[in-house]
């Protein structure tokens, strides 16, 4: 266990404190965000507004395996993880304290209203835990493929490299990550068809991959600017 912990912080020490800092926002934000669905107004399609953050988290190991590895960037990821469930303790906590949230405050409905955001911040244990498990094997996925890519491409690091690692690997990772929460989770606990799953995990990716194209160049620039090893010394 300690020499564990001793090369998790020694992988942790090579990624750039604005990279790690963007992994965790957007780790943080995605989880929060996905309790709120978007009414697409179609029946098969199932959406929520996490993934006005979880291409970030995604775009942010893109740059960290770029610039340092997967091995890194699969740390960075478990650490936003790990400090995205501390947040949903405080969450947790937060929504169990006596009192009543400024948006409660709606004659006749006080009760209600103040219940549901509580619900909301305090979380459900399943949807946390599937979505842990999801994040968790798209993250390393996505990181290892990405180098994968990487290696096969040899000394080509231009953005055309930058940018076919990143669509390729986002697109199957985020598929991955969205099936398997909605296979752990949407099936096994609100009756979601296979059909259903199958479709959110395909569009749910196909907008991933529409936000990775539109920030990839932001990516690119992020990772010149980075002062690190070359991605080829860094394993």
């Amino acid at each position: 266990m300690k020499k564990a912990l001793s090369e998790l912080n020694r992988l942790l020490t090579e990624v750039h404190p604005l990279v790690l800092t963007l992994a965790v926002l957007a780790t943080v934000g995605m989880n929060l965000l996905a309790n709120k669905s978007i009414d697409t107004g179609l029946s098969w399609l199932a959406l929520d507004c996490g993934i006005l953050f979880s291409w970030l988290a995604f775009l942010s190991m893109d740059v960290a395996t770029h610039c340092y590895g997967p091995r890194a960037a699969t740390a960075m990821s478990l650490v936003a993880l790990a400090l995205n469930l501390v947040m949903v303790a405080v969450f947790f906590v937060a929504s169990r304290v006596p009192g009543v949230w400024g948006e409660s405050f709606v004659e006749g409905s006080e009760q209600v209203i103040n219940g549901a955001l509580d619900n909301t911040f305090g979380g459900t244990w399943f949807v946390i835990l599937g979505s842990s498990i999801a994040y968790a094997v798209s993250a390393v996925l996505n990181n290892f493929l990405n180098w994968a890519i990487g290696e096969r491409l040899g000394d080509n690091q231009g953005f055309g490299s930058f940018a076919l690692r990143s669509y390729v690997s986002t697109f199957l990772a985020q598929f991955v990550d969205n099936i398997t929460f909605a296979l752990l989770v949407s099936r096994t606990f609100f009756g979601w068809t296979l059909l259903q799953c199958v479709t959110c995990a395909i569009t749910g990716a196909v907008l991933e991959l529409v936000f990775e194209v539109f920030f990839s160049p932001v990516g690119y620039r992020i990772s010149r600017t980075l002062t690190a090893a070359p991605a080829s010394q860094a394993v």
